[in-house]
């Protein structure tokens, strides 16, 4: 069949450097396709006509539809179960629990271990004392851990208390130890990711941060604002003015207003909630709550008595009435708490994770190699040193105090062994005499016999 080359040429390459119009030229307008056996020997021939070949169209992809006889899942007789998805959610999240950290923040006397109890109804922290005149003016972080159980649902619940934020003169860097502690707990668990064995991470990462202002009713302080900015990028903050039962009605909307102007014109980013949603209900409940940050709230643990005859209603009693903490018309407390825990607890936990540890997280592997170790910066290293001058300092008094008593101890054994020494001679020379004494005897002894 073939006019120009044999297969066999042609399969050995003789004429693979012929163009395509060469090739067609030599071969003869009749190709024959050769289907070759595995072994080599010829198992097919058929032979195409060429001017046919080309003029075969391409095939193309075609769509192919399920025929109409399949029915869908909603003309099933049967579920197929997939509407069971958020039992089975709900059943791992009630198994598993949750764990909640929570952070408040603020400036002593503000109410912040009363708001914490009053929130979850018992008694989480214990009241702070007032600080000590010599106590070194820094802020401390304070951990507090609970396990909470309602209806067989388990929370692990995680506070943490800045005192000394804002309780001394000079309150400069006042924000540096939470800032790191936030950071810190984002570099601890970017650590856990990185390990090999991540079945159970530990997640120490704030959550949420119930920052508390001081009903002065004028604005925010200028610490506030400094504290609030460093806060706001890396952790969900939720401003609350303290105290709501110490201004009027009046003064607290004027004082809302102005701290909503000081946020928007600082550009100070707070938390979010989401409003949106398939029920009109929840999304007017929505609307409400954020309408009404930052949150009034009163804080109490007393059970008191209106005079309407309810009982039993947390609130702080006065002369001209009871300032009720769960009354919406005294204070937000109610909304603080749903946001908090009730309706939107799920959505603070996923944006810490989404938003604000991924953009850590990106931060630092931008600046770094993979497993290499955070980098200081000046501040950290002056800090640093400063930490190694004050222990080496102190392990040099603790040896001094050390050497000290070792002195004591040595002339205390000194004195004893002088004294026991002296308590043998004294032994050893009583005997002396004794057996003087005794040989004497014999002697007199031996005399009178003789």
């Amino acid at each position: 069949m073939w006019k120009g080359a044999p297969p066999d040429e042609l399969r050995r390459g003789k004429y693979r450097r012929l163009t395509a119009p060469s090739w067609r030229q030599e071969v003869g307008i009749t190709i024959s396709r050769r289907v070759l056996h595995r072994h080599g020997r010829q198992h097919q021939s058929t032979t195409l006509n060429y001017q046919e070949a080309t003029r075969r169209p391409i095939p193309r992809a075609r769509i192919f539809s399920l025929p109409p006889s399949i029915p869908s899942l909603s003309d099933m007789k049967e579920p197929v179960g997939i509407a069971h998805l958020p039992n089975q959610c709900h059943r791992i999240v009630a198994k598993r629990g949750i764990a909640f950290n929570l952070m408040v923040c603020g400036e002593s006397g503000t109410g912040k271990t009363t708001f914490i109890n009053t929130l979850f109804a018992t008694t989480i922290k214990e009241s702070r004392r007032r600080p000590r005149a010599g106590r070194e003016p820094t802020v401390e972080i304070e951990i507090t851990h609970a396990e909470l159980e309602e209806q067989h649902f388990q929370m692990k619940l995680t506070v943490i208390d800045t005192p000394g934020l804002g309780d001394y003169v000079n309150n400069r860097d006042g924000w540096r130890p939470i800032v790191e502690y936030i950071d810190d707990q984002h570099e601890r668990y970017m650590r856990q990711e990185q390990q090999p064995q991540r079945q159970l991470l530990s997640d120490s990462r704030v959550h949420a941060c119930v920052y508390f202002i001081r009903p002065t009713g004028h604005t925010l302080k200028p610490l506030d604002v400094e504290v609030m900015k460093r806060l706001g990028s890396r952790v969900n903050l939720i401003p609350v003015i303290a105290k709501a039962d110490t201004l009027t009605v009046k003064d607290m909307a004027e004082f809302k207003q102005r701290v909503r102007d000081v946020i928007s014109a600082q550009r100070i980013r707070v938390y979010a909630a989401p409003i949106e949603s398939e029920d009109e209900a929840t999304t007017m409940d929505n609307k409400d709550i954020m309408n009404a940050m930052p949150f009034s709230v009163i804080g109490s643990r007393l059970r008191v008595s209106t005079p309407g005859g309810r009982k039993n209603v947390i609130g702080r009693p006065y002369t001209w009435g009871i300032a009720e903490v769960e009354n919406p018309v005294h204070c937000d407390f109610s909304k603080l708490r749903s946001i908090l825990i009730r309706s939107h607890m799920l959505d603070l936990v996923t944006t810490t994770q989404e938003e604000h540890y991924e953009n850590y997280r990106r931060e630092q592997m931008a600046s770094r190699k993979f497993g290499e170790a955070k980098p200081l910066n000046a501040a950290d290293y002056h800090r640093q040193r400063d930490k190694e001058d004050a222990l080496r300092r102190a392990f040099k008094v603790q040896v001094k105090q050390e050497e000290q008593r070792f002195r004591q101890w040595e002339q205390q054994l000194i004195v004893q062994r002088d004294r026991l020494n002296y308590d043998l001679e004294t032994l050893h020379a009583e005997i002396k005499a004794m057996e003087n004494d005794l040989e004497i005897m014999y002697r007199g002894t031996a005399i009178r016999r003789g």
